[in-house]
């Protein structure tokens, strides 16, 4: 995946940025050549009144707006985190479930990048990693990645995946 080295952190939409807001930004952001948008689906989940998936939202409503933006740029989002009365962490059925609700909050069938948001102590890597493989395999996203693992829990999840001919995390974001 190669993308301008300038990424759109999605975190304040529909948060500190106020939809229409959040539009302009982000055609701002497209017009000056840019064209990678970084969100989650626990974004805002801390703002008063928000549960999660605010973010996720506004991107597609901005999607919605132009179906062609979505051409023009690529998505990550992430599971993992605590989202209230849906779950956490990255046991296979969240996982699947996540994916398809962040992709009905997208307005899009596929996202570009899919991290796991947090390293989870009570699912095997294997399981997390086989259902990422699964959604890869069907489409729904395209590559994956790791936000806050830290540097040995990186190297055991590359390994896993060479080990199992699955494919590896592409990206981490550290935390």
């Amino acid at each position: 995946i190669e993308f301008a080295p300038l990424v759109f952190g999605g975190n304040v939409l529909g948060w500190t940025a106020a939809e229409a807001t959040s539009h302009k930004l982000l055609d701002a952001f497209v017009d000056a050549g840019y064209s990678f948008i970084d969100t989650a689906d626990v974004y805002s989940r801390w703002a008063p009144g928000h549960k999660g998936g605010e973010s996720e939202v506004v991107l597609g409503s901005w999607f919605r707006k132009d179906p062609a933006k979505r051409r023009k740029v690529q998505v990550a989002t992430k599971c993992g985190m605590e989202m209230p009365n849906e779950g956490q962490g990255l046991s296979r059925a969240h996982i699947k479930k996540s994916v398809d609700a962040s992709l009905k909050r997208l307005n899009t069938d596929y996202v570009d990048l899919f991290y796991f948001h947090r390293w989870d102590d009570r699912t095997a890597l294997e399981e997390s990693l086989r259902a990422a493989e699964d959604l890869i395999r069907q489409g729904k996203i395209l590559y994956l990645g790791a936000s806050n693992f830290s540097a040995w829990q990186t190297v055991k999840a590359l390994g896993i995946a060479e080990r199992d001919r699955l494919s590896p995390l592409c990206a981490v974001q550290p935390m």
